[in-house]
């Protein structure tokens, strides 16, 4: 079982940064790939990024691409999302999610995840 608690989220101008984080309980955090997701109000919740159990293989969905940084400190058990560049229609809540297999290589899909925080606020204002 993992636990996973995200925090970092906020108020913020858009063109401003935030820093995402998540917090995982569980022995076995190195070896699982971890994603971030957001979900706006009436929409879907969609992919943003996602990291493999090593942290050597990152993917980001078009959107996000060069304004986002995915990362993690298996000593820590963290995994964060650094958000630069922040736009309006970045507003949503941000979810991490854990992929209860071992040696994942990380995906964009929703499926794949088995655990999921409880998820954090962002918003951006213009």
């Amino acid at each position: 079982q993992v636990r996973l608690v995200e925090s970092g989220g906020g108020l913020v101008q858009a063109g401003g940064s935030l820093r995402l984080s998540c917090a995982a309980s569980g022995r076995t955090f190195s070896l699982h790939a971890m994603g971030w997701f957001r979900q706006a109000p009436g929409m879907e919740r969609e992919f943003v990024a996602t990291i493999n159990w090593s942290g050597g293989r990152t993917d980001y969905a078009d959107s996000v691409k060069g304004r986002f940084t995915i990362s993690r400190d298996n000593a820590r058990t963290t995994v964060y999302l650094q958000m630069n560049s922040l736009r309006t229609e970045d507003t949503a809540v941000y979810y991490c999610a854990a992929d209860a297999a071992f040696y994942g290589l990380g995906s964009p899909t929703t499926t794949t995840y088995d655990y999921w925080g409880q998820g954090t606020q962002v918003t951006v204002s213009s």
